[in-house]
């Protein structure tokens, strides 16, 4: 069963099964305050788990719980009393942390989506040389699931493609599938947390290089 209609939700649908419980639904905007929206996912979560008692939960968390800057952000907190509440009520669980995604749709707002619509609409930006982002394509989730959510049993998985872009990369080859230029500034501003991937996320990029990775996307989503 899938729980959602966005992005992830509608990636996972070849692999739906009555054995697992796919939770892609709630809050997905990092600078959401309000508590209704919170309480509201929350809700939906407990009750998901109730109605589906024997079935694997597949929670979709954020790798930003580790990023030290936002360990006061109220979408942070949030994920993180949502994982507490998992480990402690069910007995059977897979909660994946994703990093950045990519995909056809989805929030304007994310890294990929934002860098693109820039470029395409001639509007100007400000790059932080500083930062660095962790990508995933989002066909990449349902592949992952379907070779290892059988095996992996009350686990948190962080998952992405374990290379740091900086945003100077990202945005290069944005203008090389556009075939145009950016317009930006590098500003000397910028961070990043470091993640522990652990083998089963290692093994399964294992052959792609970062260039071939983030080729990969532009391609596919420009």
């Amino acid at each position: 069963m899938i729980i959602g209609s966005g992005l992830i939700a509608n990636s996972l649908k070849n692999i739906d099964s009555d054995e697992n419980l796919f939770f892609a639904s709630g809050v997905s905007n990092s600078l959401e305050t309000r508590s209704a929206e919170f309480e509201r996912e929350f809700s939906l979560l407990k009750n998901s788990i109730e109605k589906s008692s024997n079935s694997k939960l597949i929670y979709f968390s954020t790798l930003s719980v580790n990023d030290l800057s936002k360990q006061n952000s109220h979408y942070v907190l949030h994920k993180l009393k949502i994982e507490d509440y998992i480990k402690a009520h069910c007995k059977n669980y897979l909660i994946l942390r994703i990093g950045n995604i990519v995909g056809n749709g989805g929030n304007p707002n994310t890294l990929f989506n934002y860098l693109k619509n820039q470029i395409k609409n001639d509007s100007s930006f400000v790059v932080h040389t500083k930062a660095r982002r962790l990508l995933l394509d989002i066909d990449d989730i349902p592949k992952f699931l379907a070779s290892n959510c059988a095996f992996v049993k009350n686990k948190t998985i962080n998952f992405a493609y374990p290379y740091y872009y900086d945003l100077n990369e990202i945005t290069s080859a944005i203008e090389d599938k556009l075939q145009k230029k950016a317009l930006y500034e590098n500003s000397d501003e910028g961070d990043f947390y470091r993640i522990s991937f652990d083998e089963t996320t290692n093994d399964f990029f294992t052959g792609i290089n970062p260039d071939e990775y983030l080729r990969i996307l532009t391609q596919k989503y420009i």
